[in-house]
């Protein structure tokens, strides 16, 4: 009887490893929500935000991101994409400076990002999510739509 509890504890045991085990690989750290650190971000090329909120989640499609923007003149946007980070290009709405966007990992917590807009590029974002998961880094260099190069670091903190 001892032995059959101990093998059955055992096979359990295993299962339930492997599930956290396996749910871990795939989940990217970006996945939450992150609020702007106005404090810790410089913009170049325009006036400051005045708010941003991301929120990523992961679904079997990819990860999607929501991205509520306030800009210093008080006008609100909202961004939204669904992307896999396979160097492919996926559709971007809301955002008149980008239309698309592709990404390639440099590391576990670090994604490179090419920004285009009409099939040509004209921007990249390097994103770093930092060893403790609560800080979210941006580098941003783009030309915008209406021809100004914009160049900013933002940081987010994790909500």
């Amino acid at each position: 009887m001892k032995q059959v509890l101990s093998t059955v504890f055992l096979g359990a045991l295993l299962t339930i490893g492997s599930a956290v085990i396996a749910a871990g690989v795939d989940a990217d750290p970006v996945v939450g929500t992150w609020k702007l650190n106005l404090a810790k971000s410089t913009f170049g090329g325009r006036p400051a935000l005045k708010n941003q909120i991301r929120t990523y989640s992961q679904s079997a499609q990819g990860i999607t991101l929501k991205m509520k923007t306030v800009t210093a003149e008080g006008k609100e946007t909202t961004t939204q994409t669904t992307y896999n980070v396979d160097g492919k290009d996926y559709p971007s709405m809301g955002n008149p400076d980008f239309d698309s966007l592709a990404g390639v990992h440099i590391d576990a917590n670090t994604t490179e990002f090419t920004l285009k807009r009409a099939g040509k590029p004209v921007g990249t974002i390097r994103r770093a999510v930092s060893k403790d998961g609560q800080t979210l880094t941006f580098n941003f260099v783009i030309m915008n739509a209406n021809g100004v190069q914009l160049s900013e670091l933002t940081v987010f903190d994790k909500q």
